[in-house]
């Protein structure tokens, strides 16, 4: 069962193959939705500073009726703040906010801030500087391990030529008809263990005639192709959802995909719109 399953980070720490996304799940729904996870067989949970559910989320992670060690909980830094004090003070501020002794991963969310995600300065100063503080935060016990997200090569390789702690994760947009071969064999070859985003495409893979015939050759649901679509790869995929039934019908991934049906899934046509999601500069771009 693939909710038994981990990934060992190149710190040798043990990440669940199969996390929970929290993303666009309220503060106040949040809680019920990490103890209905819990209660199906997840032990990976994910937020960040930017879904303003991290209280949230601590809540179920506290009540859920586990010990905190049984439970991989990460979150990611606003993606505004850049450099050393700033940074230091959004690691305790996700600890306030999670209530929780410490974090387990803790990523940049992204190389940019949002606003200027068009903009060509990739911040590699306030990156460096960042990193620098997740550094010494990693070293204190605060966090078990430290990542980034939304990273290209020379974002990763501005951090790698300066860093005494290596990256572990970049959690990247990544589904059937958007897969960045380049990026994802860069990471594997440095050993960052690269975590799959919207595994589902917002649902977008859903009206994919493609993808739904080959869902059905398998007897799955989209998603289940979708979502062991990202693990064939080698990658962590982070489904979100606070239907429990979803979530348990996410995580039953009892079947392989042929190499000819992955191949085949590699190139299917890039989806360009993803609705009402296509605002978010992570999609957009």
């Amino acid at each position: 069962m693939i909710l038994n399953e981990h990934y060992t980070l190149s710190n040798g720490v043990e990440i669940p193959k199969l996390g929970l996304g929290t993303w666009e799940i309220s503060n106040d729904t949040v809680a019920q939705a990490v103890k209905d996870a819990v209660a199906i067989g997840y032990r990976h949970i994910d937020t960040a500073q930017g879904y303003g559910n991290e209280n949230g989320v601590g809540e179920g992670v506290r009540t859920c009726g586990l010990k905190r060690t049984e439970i991989f909980v990460t979150t990611k830094l606003d993606a505004a703040t850049k450099g050393y004090e700033a940074t230091v003070a959004g690691i305790e501020s996700s600890l306030k906010a999670l209530d929780i002794e410490y974090i387990d991963l803790m990523i940049i969310h992204a190389p940019k801030p949002w606003a200027e995600y068009d903009k060509e300065d990739r911040y590699f100063e306030g990156n460096r500087e960042t990193w620098r503080a997740l550094e010494n935060a990693y070293k204190a016990g605060k966090i078990r391990a430290i990542g980034v997200s939304n990273f290209q090569v020379e974002d990763i390789e501005n951090i790698l030529s300066n860093c005494s702690v290596r990256p572990m994760v970049n959690q990247i947009l990544t589904h059937i008809s958007n897969t960045p071969k380049e990026l994802i064999a860069y990471c594997q070859q440095h050993n960052i263990l690269v975590e799959a985003y919207s595994p589902i495409a917002h649902g977008e893979l859903m009206k994919n005639q493609e993808v739904i015939k080959m869902a059905e050759k398998y007897d799955v649901s989209v998603p289940q192709l979708a979502i062991r679509y990202c693990l064939e790869l080698g990658l962590l995929p982070l489904a979100k959802t606070a239907n429990p039934k979803n979530m348990k019908s996410n995580s039953q991934l009892d079947f392989v995909i042929s190499a000819d049906d992955m191949e085949k899934l590699k190139n299917i046509e890039k989806i360009k719109d993803y609705g009402e999601f296509s605002k978010f500069p992570v999609f957009w771009s």
